[in-house]
């Protein structure tokens, strides 16, 4: 068995109601934390082969256009006063996560920050680090990582990060979700063995 997550119902589409064959499909909540202790609880729930999370998240600039499907290779938690040097982790914290299984689309770096990133400041700040902010993939990688359950993400761009994230993120998440979940299904990714 494998498991399919989303952060939130909507961003799965029809695969909530019809999962492919072989795949659990469940959400992990909104934001790193619980995304992690959600991702965790099904893990040693369900012993899932591998996991794969679909959603959307935003591009910090015309590296990636609204509309753009790609793969995280790997996720890096971090945020704009870490950038600014004003707070910092300890050297033993793990703040970089690898995808651990191949997905057929183009490959991506990805900026967890704790919360969602409104400023043009925080935009060209994380922006250096990744093309692309996601809230929920740091903890989804990390439980799956130090489980060494193999974990790869799906993402649609919806919105340009910024002050307007929201505002594009409500006219664009619906239709690019489907987009997004039509891919995987033609990409034959839902299907792997």
């Amino acid at each position: 068995m494998k498991l399919l997550l989303a952060a939130f119902p909507p961003e799965l589409g029809d695969l909530k109601d019809d999962p492919p064959p072989g795949w659990w499909v469940d959400t992990t909540g909104v934001g790193s934390s619980t995304a992690a202790a959600a991702t965790a609880f099904l893990l040693e729930r369900k012993k899932p082969e591998r996991v794969l999370f679909v959603g959307s998240c935003g591009a910090y600039d015309e590296r990636l256009p609204i509309g753009t499907i790609f793969s995280p290779d790997f996720v890096l938690a971090t945020s704009v006063e870490e950038e600014r040097g004003e707070s910092y982790r300890p050297s033993l914290e793990a703040v970089r996560w690898l995808c651990t299984w191949d997905l057929p689309f183009p490959h991506h770096p990805v900026v967890t920050p704790p919360a969602i990133t409104r400023s043009e400041e925080g935009v060209r700040l994380l922006g250096r680090m990744a093309p692309a902010e996601h809230l929920e993939l740091n903890g989804v990688f990390a439980a799956c990582n130090v489980a060494s359950v193999p974990v790869a993400a799906a993402l649609i761009v919806v919105n340009e990060v910024g002050p307007k994230a929201h505002e594009q993120w409500v006219e664009n998440h619906k239709v690019l979700g489907q987009r997004l979940i039509e891919s995987l299904r033609a990409s034959g990714a839902l299907e792997m063995e």
